[in-house]
């Protein structure tokens, strides 16, 4: 049971349409539950009728319902003798059978209703999950990522959220409906026999032991074949990422053999789960059809002593076959939770994680930059060594500061600090005299541009792309920043235009291209601080040179930071800083590094004999 009230911890907020839910199932056992009683009085009278109608009518039960000496059962015979002696037991027949189709048709109304009040917790749950989970992924720092695999997150917020669905279903019912189906239920078989009810008493719990027993050793199994779906999923969009080189190495093969080693792990997992899953129901079917067995011996016995009647034995049958139904939801729904519960572990993984960089309590707002950004003795490191080292820089408004360097000096991670993407270790950066920890991120990243030298463009229309940060764009500036950025020109030769779908990652567009149209997203943005990480570097001569210009009127009149890999494009920064094991070791202009002839002379010369 504390499982499954787990799992109905979910339902909060959804509580008005949890509560309609139970009502309807309730009423929808309750009519089951007379259709089988009409049952009683029908055969005890009309297939038992020598002298039987003359009996009951003799008795001639008192008016008060709750007399001494007189039960529900007498008052309920007498009705029906007394019906049908004035209008015959054909009539009465008629009027039971069409009190029964009632019932039915009324029971099952109930259900559908309970299931379409049901349908709104099932699929508002997992709209509220999604929600959760997208918010907080974008909320986490980017060093969540480098620690999970993307295809496991995806993983998380598509299957497991699945058997969480399945869980919410099945838990409600067998922690409301099922549980009073079987009270109701055993309420009555003790009142038609207490004898033959002593034995649904002392064999239900021990069946339910037995199958809790298989059940609970579900969760570890479930829990590891999620975690092997995570990883077939993560293999499955690396494969699809890299097909390039994957056909370009030709190693389909060796990419086969791997999907299929990860794919029969998931599969043996997967079977051996829904064994144990599958065994409960037939297990608790065949424990309720010896208990039948056993209830048919004795209960016959009695019927043939006199010691219950032959009516009453044949609805007992019946209720007993209607209780082995919600005793077999119970263990199913048991078995569900199991799934569920591994799977809310799972998604608590996201849910529950750190987000290490947040708002602090007072966090200011700032609207403007107006003076610099200044850097003082700042360390970082992602695990044990090292990244940046006492860095030590002031970039002042208007300026354009390059960073250059060989890979892995640092220069990326230096920039990333700025937008806060992840949080120093010492020392402190400053934009206008404000940390960076004190100013909210939303306002601090309003002042940032990035162009990254990996273009990041969205499955969506070319205007889409270019007008992602800015609510609301008109036409008019979008084509205006597409000029700047050097890209109106080739979007116009396609045939919808600024309406083009880009493709998955800008798959349809040319490097260039693509770097055109981020740099188009970053003019539309109007930004006071422009980061520029690379972004020429994995463009051609003629693509770079259009870029390159592009890049220039982006950066005219605002402060950048450009990390630099082809370093003929920063000889006119006003002040290049050579980063190396993450330490500046030289700074001035162009023409005063050459003239120390130090590293970044070094720099140049390798690159002029490339």
């Amino acid at each position: 049971m504390i499982e499954f009230l787990r799992i109905l911890t979910l339902v909060k907020g959804y509580y008005k349409h949890a509560s309609l839910n139970v009502i309807f199932n309730v009423l929808g056992m309750l009519f089951s539950a007379f259709s089988i009683i009409l049952l009683i009085p029908i055969m005890e009278i009309l297939f038992n009728q020598e002298g039987k109608v003359q009996r009951i009518l003799a008795s001639n039960p008192e008016t008060d319902f709750f007399a001494d000496g007189y039960s529900l059962k007498e008052h309920g015979f007498y009705f029906l003798a007394e019906q049908i002696q004035l209008n015959g037991s054909a009539v009465v027949l008629m009027y039971v059978c069409v009190l029964v189709v009632l019932f039915t048709l009324l029971k099952n109304a109930c259900i559908y209703f309970a299931l379409y009040f049901i349908a709104v917790i099932r699929n508002g749950v997992i709209k509220d999950f999604r929600n959760t989970m997208y918010r907080q992924l974008l909320n986490l720092q980017l060093s969540f990522f480098s620690e999970e695999r993307k295809g496991d997150i995806l993983s998380k917020m598509t299957n497991d959220l699945k058997e969480i669905e399945w869980s919410i279903l099945k838990s409600i019912e067998a922690t409301f409906r099922d549980p009073l189906n079987i009270v109701i239920y055993f309420i009555i078989l003790i009142w038609m026999s207490p004898e033959l009810t002593l034995f649904l008493a002392i064999f239900f719990p021990l069946a339910g032991v037995m199958i809790g027993f298989v059940a609970k050793s579900l969760r570890g199994n479930a829990k590891k074949g999620q975690s092997r779906l995570g990883d077939l999923i993560s293999y499955l969009e690396e494969s699809i990422s890299g097909l390039r080189i994957i056909k370009g190495f030709s190693v389909e093969e060796k990419a086969i053999r791997k999907f299929d080693k990860l794919n029969k792990e998931y599969n043996r997992l997967m079977i051996k789960m829904y064994r144990k899953a599958d065994l409960a129901s037939p297990l608790s079917e065949f424990l309720g059809i010896t208990l039948i067995a056993s209830v048919l011996w004795y209960g016959g016995l009695l019927a043939i002593d006199g010691e219950i009647d032959g009516s009453f034995f044949i609805a007992y049958i019946a209720f007993l076959s209607q209780l082995i139904s919600p005793f077999k939801a119970i263990t199913k729904a048991y078995s569900n939770a199991q799934k569920g519960l591994s799977a809310m572990d799972r998604i608590k993984e996201i849910t529950e994680a750190e987000v290490s960089i947040f708002d602090t309590k007072n966090a200011e707002n700032i609207v403007n930059f107006s003076e610099s950004i200044l850097f003082e003795n700042v360390f970082f490191r992602y695990e044990q060594d090292w990244v940046l080292k006492n860095i030590s820089l002031e970039i002042k408004k208007g300026q354009t500061i390059a960073l250059v360097g060989q890979s892995g000096s640092g220069k990326t991670t230096l920039a990333d600090l700025v937008p806060r993407f992840y949080e120093i270790e010492k020392g402190e950066i400053k934009i206008d005299k404000h940390s960076i920890n004190t100013i909210s991120l939303k306002s601090l990243r309003s002042l940032l541009g990035i162009v990254t030298q990996e273009s990041i463009l969205f499955n969506d229309s070319i205007f889409n792309n270019i007008a992602y940060a800015v609510e609301n764009p008109n036409k008019e500036d979008v084509i205006a920043a597409a000029k700047v950025a050097n890209a109106h020109d080739f979007i116009l030769g396609f045939e919808k235009g600024y309406d083009s779908i880009v493709g998955d990652g800008g798959g349809k567009l040319s490097g260039g291209q693509k770097q055109r149209i981020a740099i188009a997203r970053a003019v539309l943005k109007n930004p006071e601080i422009l980061i520029l990480d690379e972004a020429t570097s994995a463009l051609d001569t003629e693509s770079e040179k259009l870029v390159q210009e592009a890049l220039q009127r982006l950066m005219k009149n605002r402060t950048s930071l450009v990390i630099a890999h082809r370093l003929s494009t920063i000889q006119h920064a006003d002040c290049i800083l050579v980063m190396q094991e993450g330490e500046i070791v030289e700074k001035g202009t162009h023409k005063e590094l050459i003239e120390k002839n130090g590293v970044y002379n070094r720099l140049i010369q390798l690159q002029s004999f490339a």
